[in-house]
């Protein structure tokens, strides 16, 4: 899919893939604009970024990319998606790779994401984005095995 097509999915309509492919194209490239047009224009939609707030409505969230768009684009990579889907919603759990410049050079971080789309009037949007600290070197393939807790 091209770029022109991956943004444009999050503005008229696609899939829940779509969108996602959306979102983390506009993270890459620090458009807001873009960012934003995946998000529902609903007063509930939230997102949480790691160690952060709550924020909820999309003023809120477009301010906090807004601010973190100041420092640059955030290079995040999907990778490991985990999909629950219905006919009107689709939850995906992500493992987000994320690129840090340092002294040093290139670092990565990960970060462990959920991401919930409703399929709405304007199409497929995001209503939630929740993030939080991953594993701080590459998971290995152990993570790949389900986990059962009782």
């Amino acid at each position: 899919m091209s770029t022109k097509t991956k943004l444009r999915a999050a503005t008229v309509g696609g899939t829940a893939d779509d969108v996602e492919a959306a979102f983390y194209e506009a993270l890459q490239l620090g458009d807001v604009d873009a960012l934003m047009a995946c998000w529902a224009d609903e007063d509930e939609v939230f997102c949480v970024h790691p160690g952060g707030p709550r924020l909820v409505g999309t003023v809120a969230i477009r301010g906090a990319f807004e601010q973190m768009f100041a420092k640059g684009a955030i290079h995040a990579t999907p990778a490991r998606v985990r999909k629950v889907e219905s006919l009107a919603s689709a939850v995906h759990n992500v493992l987000e790779r994320i690129e840090v410049l340092t002294a040093e050079g290139p670092r990565h971080a990960f970060v462990l994401a959920t991401n919930v789309y409703h399929k709405t009037a304007e199409g497929w949007r995001m209503v939630a984005h929740h993030a939080s600290p991953g594993t701080v070197q590459a998971p290995d393939e152990a993570d790949e095995k389900p986990q059962v807790l009782h």
